[in-house]
């Protein structure tokens, strides 16, 4: 289900010589009104990530989602202090089958350079210890589905130290290792540093977890930030993308291997080592809350507050099962918390199996740029059955993604057939 049930109506690079000349070239940008290229196939162990969006989350958190986790299109990625030991701890003593990735998060605490791209993150570390080596030996040691390079934070067009990391990683010859690439999203800002990158990124053999950088959300810093995004994903085989938010399902929809959606808004994007978080100033006395019409989380007291004169929408997810409504979750009380991490799961596994059950290519893209936009043209109807002009406010990637119309639809309605079939079927 989509919407949730409610009470009131819903009317050049330099350094060219590193270029690998056996790999496939990009396609031409002119070529892009043909379907996209078919995702590269996954080999080994990482073959059971394939298609599916995980969900990235703090160790302390997962006993909230895990109950909510489709099994066949999901999985988990922890990320945080205890990732390590509760990955062991899933594998060995809760039985937990599914894929499963830890991320070293080093990139929150330390830069890449083109001397170490990937940082010791910790003053323990022996001198002759190798960050790359021992981080990737504890995790396959505790049962990870593939483990994750520990990259540095790479800022905006730092080109040595993106260079330097593929390099290594490069010389590992080993598929099964999932690059982590950290990279601010200046990256996405203009053309050539957006060729670059793709360039770098398709001289790794195993897949590419790229994960994007900025303050608050990163995609809206740039005009042409998911454009550019959504290129890198269907120019790089191979292309992830980790610690994110709604560009999950776009990301997917574009052809990316794997996503993984962020359990909790500092898990949606990467914020430059020595930076400060910018957030809203006080402690929330309320969890957040997924409205499913409107594709985008609210504190739950703001859910209450916006909906005091109105009845507020009920919730059909798995979890509210028609009977808890959005006003409901207005404080950290009893078992609040516990359930609103538990519907915004669960809606977002709805949402997975609406789009994964949809033909890979346009038919895909298509579906989802049309559910954005549906989610756009829902904002103004909400607010005017609230009787509030500014109760809800659209979110800028929001918006973005409902502008950023698959290249093809513009040229025919063969995308647009094949969508409306699936979703008839």
């Amino acid at each position: 289900m989509w919407q949730a049930t409610a009470r009131y109506p819903l009317s050049r690079f330099e350094g060219e010589d590193m270029i690998d000349p056996s790999a496939p070239l990009p396609r031409p940008r002119s070529d892009l009104t043909d379907p996209p290229d078919a995702p590269q196939a996954l080999s080994g162990a990482l073959s059971v990530l394939q298609g599916r969006m995980l969900l990235q989350v703090s160790p302390a958190r997962v006993g909230y989602l895990r109950g909510q986790l489709d099994a066949g299109r999901s999985g988990l990625v922890l990320c945080g202090k205890n990732a390590l030991r509760k990955a062991k701890r899933l594998r060995e003593e809760e039985q937990f089958s599914g894929p499963l990735l830890v991320d070293p998060a080093v990139y929150e605490v330390r830069a890449a350079s083109e001397e170490e791209p990937f940082p010791p993150a910790s003053e323990d570390t022996f001198a002759f210890d190798d960050p790359l080596e021992v981080s990737l030996a504890e995790q396959r040691a505790v049962g990870v589905t593939a483990p994750m390079t520990p990259t540095g934070y790479i800022h905006a067009e730092d080109s040595d130290a993106l260079k330097a990391a593929v390099r290594r990683v490069a010389d590992l010859d080993d598929a099964q290792v999932v690059f982590a690439a950290p990279v601010d999203v200046g990256w996405l800002r203009e053309e050539d540093a957006v060729q670059q990158l793709i360039a770098c990124l398709r001289l790794v053999k195993g897949p590419k977890a790229i994960m994007l950088g900025g303050q608050r959300d990163p995609l809206t810093r740039h005009a042409r930030a998911v454009d550019h995004l959504r290129r890198v994903i269907e120019e790089v085989p191979g292309a992830a993308l980790l610690r994110t938010d709604l560009a999950a399902f776009g990301a997917l929809a574009a052809g990316a291997t794997f996503t993984a959606f962020g359990a909790g808004s500092r898990l949606r994007h990467i914020v430059a080592p020595g930076e400060k978080a910018e957030s809203s100033k006080g402690f929330s006395m309320s969890p957040h809350v997924l409205f499913a019409e409107l594709m985008d989380f609210f504190l739950g007291k703001t859910l209450a507050d916006r909906f005091a004169g109105a009845p507020a929408p009920i919730c059909g997810c798995a979890v509210c099962e028609g009977v808890w409504a959005l006003d409901e979750f207005a404080s950290n009380a009893g078992e609040r918390p516990a359930r609103a991490a538990a519907h915004n799961v669960a809606v977002l596994m709805e949402w997975l199996r609406t789009l994964t059950a949809i033909t890979p290519g346009l038919a895909r893209q298509q579906w989802w740029h049309e559910r954005c936009r549906a989610a756009v043209e829902r904002y103004p109807l909400v607010n005017a059955q609230l009787r509030q002009p500014d109760a809800f406010k659209v979110p800028q990637q929001l918006r973005r993604w409902a502008l950023a119309a698959p290249a093809s639809v513009a040229n025919g309605a063969n995308g647009q057939a094949a969508a409306d079939h699936q979703r008839r079927s």
